[in-house]
């Protein structure tokens, strides 16, 4: 009986256990920033689409700007939904995804505010 479990983990795929997770941004949230008053906020509720070849994953910020999602490793590409139309947009624009881990990356969305 243990021998059939260990052989029905070692076939499962690795890849569903990669991802990314983190924070996404938005900044700056005022013309001026001021010393000791925060000049960004979390992006709440934003749909990140990732795109790699012809797979696309979405997934959508909390109340407090957090995401997290499983993607197979490799490199994606990243865009918000719908696409911001004022600032440089989201950065970083490209993510690599490793294997067997959540790695980490935090997004910044440009306001465009000046």
């Amino acid at each position: 009986m243990l021998s059939l479990a260990v052989l029905a983990a070692s076939s499962v795929d690795a890849s569903w256990a990669s991802g990314l997770r983190g924070v996404v941004m938005r900044s700056p949230t005022m013309p001026v920033c001021e010393e000791g008053v925060p000049c960004s906020a979390p992006a709440k509720n934003t749909t990140l689409v990732f795109t790699r070849e012809t797979r696309v994953v979405r997934t959508r910020t909390d109340a407090t700007g957090h995401y997290r999602v499983a993607l197979a490793p490799g490199w994606w590409s990243v865009r918000t939904a719908p696409v911001v139309r004022i600032g440089s947009a989201l950065t970083p624009r490209r993510v690599r995804v490793l294997a067997g881990r959540f790695r980490r990356v935090e997004f910044v969305i440009d306001t465009g505010i000046r």
